[in-house]
């Protein structure tokens, strides 16, 4: 599962003149600033606009902004109702992340997760059940100690990890049902 994440770069340039740039190294006159932009799309473009102004110096400032999206994988939250749609009904191997936002191991393995994700992107399917909002789901599949994480395929259960384990054991079970 890809998620998109955009920054907005903008950029001011300064075009001096030949005694300017003696004076003021070209780099002076260069700042960067990134913020996240809500609700971009994949493939969606943003138009650039620029702005121009006269410097004290003789030289022009030029404004400059445009959108760099870059698609990144995550693990996706699921819920009760999202469940049979996402796990059970999935064609693709899925791995299931099963934790709680007070538990501290669950928070130590959560960027090993993430990097699994990014991996094996297109190839399996992450996501993560907060047993907290999600007893039900738990409960029917034995979830008694957190994190667990469970191996899907073809929506069927195929295997377990409790506890909070190296990346290089739960690529290796990956790698079994890929």
């Amino acid at each position: 599962m890809a998620m998109e994440t955009c920054f907005r770069v903008t950029t001011i340039a300064t075009t001096a003149t030949a005694n300017t740039r003696q004076q003021h190294p070209p780099l002076a006159h260069s700042r960067q600033k990134l913020s996240v932009l809500a609700g971009c799309r994949p493939g969606s473009r943003r138009s650039t606009s620029s702005l121009s102004t006269s410097s004290p110096a003789g030289g022009r400032n030029r404004r400059a902004n445009r959108v760099v999206c870059n698609a990144v994988a995550a693990v996706a939250a699921v819920d009760e109702a999202s469940w049979d749609n996402l796990v059970v009904g999935n064609s693709n191997p899925a791995v299931v992340y099963f934790w709680a936002p007070w538990c501290g191991p669950c928070r130590m393995i959560a960027p090993v997760m993430d990097e699994l994700a990014k991996e094996y992107v297109g190839k399996i399917a992450c996501y993560k059940v907060n047993t907290d909002d999600c007893p039900k789901i738990s409960s029917n599949y034995g979830i008694r100690s957190i994190p667990t994480i469970l191996f899907f395929k073809n929506g069927e259960k195929k295997e377990s990890v409790i506890g909070a384990v190296p990346k290089s054991t739960l690529a290796a079970t990956i790698e079994k049902y890929i």
